[in-house]
């Protein structure tokens, strides 16, 4: 259900030259509202473009802004995240399930039921990908930016930083400091970014009480059997080659710490078809490093696998 609601406080230090939509809100039916973009003609198919931790849906602006003439472009953020509601763990419960429940239900309040590009980074090809395999009618086309939909591969091992975010110091670091979200504006490029888009990135999580998202997604990444998400994970994972026969356009930064090339190998592995575009300087944020590239790109992808009233043509 659409609802009215005034933006935060925080989007005060969002510039409107940086980020120029209207805001929007879905309320998950508890009282709990999620906030997210809806810019183009609606009548045109949804480009869905799910943001990961801690991001919001101000990390693809680039590819609104070069996309919207034509293209409908449906961004959310998660609850906890950009400007939606950011409610305690009384609340809101915090896991994967959760999220990919929100994604479902705000898919079909919108209307994004048939024709989507999925265009996911981070958490968000984990999260888009769980929805999209349960149901795989939704999506016509698809782009991956660094992220993961599947169990961390066998060579891989979590990151110091994440290690460290998991443990009490970590927590308090996150929450007190707002040391993920900081840190990940800083170690997450190649190329420093502007003191504006920086504050704006990180804008969101202005009180401890509004980093408990940033926390809870760190802590939810699953790592053996029995961690709350990993039977999602697996589930998602053993469906993903019901997509396999769609047009995916991979592109990927090569200087990431997280989502490295071992995560690269895998998707290369599960959808040998998908085109790639490698950026061998970019880092974790690579629409962020590379924005006039990806969106040129993205783009030419869109138009070379147009759809028709049909589905692909």
């Amino acid at each position: 259900m659409v609802i009215a609601r005034e933006r935060p406080s925080c989007a005060s230090r969002v510039p409107e030259s940086l980020y120029p939509f209207a805001s929007r809100w879905h309320d998950r039916g508890d009282g709990v509202a999620m906030h997210y973009l809806d810019e183009g003609p609606r009548e045109a198919p949804p480009v869905v473009m799910v943001h990961g931790n801690p991001s919001w849906s101000f990390y693809f602006r680039a590819l609104v802004v070069a996309l919207r003439r034509d293209h409908r472009c449906l961004v959310p953020d998660h609850v906890g995240c950009g400007f939606s509601d950011k409610p305690g763990d009384d609340r809101y419960r915090y896991t994967l399930a959760s999220r990919v429940d929100d994604l479902e239900g705000w898919l079909d309040a919108m209307g994004a039921t048939k024709d989507v590009t999925l265009v996911v980074h981070d958490w968000g090809g984990m999260i888009g990908f769980a929805a999209a395999v349960r149901r795989p009618e939704r999506i016509a086309r698809i782009v991956i930016l660094n992220t993961a939909a599947f169990h961390m591969p066998a060579r891989k091992r979590l990151p110091g930083t994440l290690k460290l975010t998991r443990t009490r110091l970590g927590e308090a670091l996150v929450l007190r400091l707002n040391a993920f979200s900081r840190g990940a504006a800083r170690l997450a490029v190649e190329k420093r970014l502007p003191s504006d888009v920086e504050r704006a990135l990180t804008a969101p999580y202005d009180s401890p009480e509004n980093r408990v998202a940033t926390l809870r997604f760190v802590q939810d990444i699953p790592l053996a059997a029995g961690d709350p998400a990993y039977d999602l994970v697996t589930a998602t994972q053993e469906r993903l080659h019901v997509l396999s026969d769609r047009p995916i356009l991979v592109c990927w930064g090569g200087k990431d710490f997280v989502f490295d090339d071992h995560f690269l190998a895998e998707w290369r592995r599960i959808y040998p078809k998908a085109e790639l575009e490698y950026y061998g300087g970019a880092g974790h944020y690579v629409l962020e490093d590379e924005a006039d590239a990806i969106t040129a790109r993205v783009r030419r992808f869109l138009a070379e696998h147009a759809l028709t009233p049909a589905g692909v043509a």
